[in-house]
């Protein structure tokens, strides 16, 4: 299966006064065309930038981002324009990524009328067909966003994501402000859509137990670095990186009679402006090692489509 998006050493360094924070540095991964690719990792690691930086709603500092094929980083503005069609984002807080001066109709047209997309009763046409798509009664087109609950909001966003046809789209943590009922709503609708129009997901999230039920593939991300990749199936039943493995072990088994042993990591996360010579995870780490203080550790394919950034994973 073609790949359709390709990053290649992705850095993403914001300037403050004290220095160069780097949160994002130096990934690489890829997407296949229909695939859902899982990027989880605590707050701070730096996932929500990498899905920002990939749409180039902020620019990279270094790096290559290949849409099908092309470098979307050298596009002027124009070639950008025809790309953000093709590409689009549903953002983590659904109220704030709506105008609430708008409608639901108003909020879902709006794409299509800067896009110059269709007359007005194409457009009518089409966020009718849209609110229907993801479940929204079309006696709400005229309610604003305030008067709705969260996940309601939530596929007003979905319906603005998908009103120009995409074939990409980014997702950072679109459950994790909604009710775990409502959460399983939106995943369902995703899945539907996603089988539906074919489309290819980066989904971002802090939850591996959402991430196993959506992704294709998991990529594990540790201050500004992708420190584990595997298929889904095989992360949760054997993690590489102890990163994962503590991650892993925090999930909850829902079963009275069976107890996971929890690993609990101790110390602080280093400092993102000033990171550690060595592997980024060495302070916290329960496997460390000498070799682990001082040497960065190589990303390297350790099984068959299995990689992980750690000098001990397999030992």
């Amino acid at each position: 299966m073609s790949a359709l998006l390709e990053v290649q050493g992705l850095k993403k360094y914001f300037k403050t006064k004290n220095g160069l924070l780097h949160a994002v540095d130096d990934i690489s991964f890829s997407i296949n065309k229909g695939e859902t690719l899982g990027l989880v990792g605590e707050s701070g690691c730096g996932k929500s930038t990498t899905g920002r930086v990939v749409l180039r709603l902020i620019e990279a500092t270094a790096g290559t981002v290949n849409f099908a094929g092309e470098n979307i980083l050298q596009f002027d503005k124009q070639r950008m324009s025809a790309f953000r069609r093709n590409a689009q984002f549903i953002f983590q807080d659904p109220f704030a990524s709506l105008n609430p001066r708008m409608s639901v109709f108003e909020n879902i047209v709006e794409p299509l009328i800067i896009n110059s997309v269709g007359s007005k009763d194409d457009r009518l046409t089409r966020v009718k067909e849209l609110m229907n798509i993801v479940g929204l009664a079309e006696r709400l087109e005229d309610v604003y966003p305030h008067e709705l609950d969260g996940g309601r909001r939530q596929r007003i966003g979905i319906a603005r994501a998908l009103a120009l046809n995409p074939t990409f789209i980014v997702q950072d943590e679109p459950v994790s402000a909604l009710d775990v009922s409502i959460q399983a709503q939106i995943l369902n609708l995703l899945d539907e859509l996603q089988k539906e129009f074919g489309l290819t997901y980066l989904f971002v999230s802090h939850d591996l137990s959402v991430v196993k039920h959506v992704s294709d593939n998991i990529a594990v991300m540790y201050l500004g670095k992708i420190v584990e990749m595997s298929d889904y199936k095989s992360i949760f039943v054997k993690p590489l990186h102890p990163y994962t493995q503590a991650l892993l072990s925090a999930i909850p088994i829902p079963a009275l009679d069976v107890k996971r042993e929890r690993i609990i990591l101790e110390g602080d996360v280093p400092s993102p402006i000033n990171p550690p010579p060595g592997c980024r995870f060495y302070g916290r780490c329960f496997k460390r090692e000498d070799i682990c203080r001082d040497t960065d550790p190589e990303f390297r394919e350790l099984e068959p489509g299995r990689s992980v950034a750690c000098h001990v994973a397999g030992k």
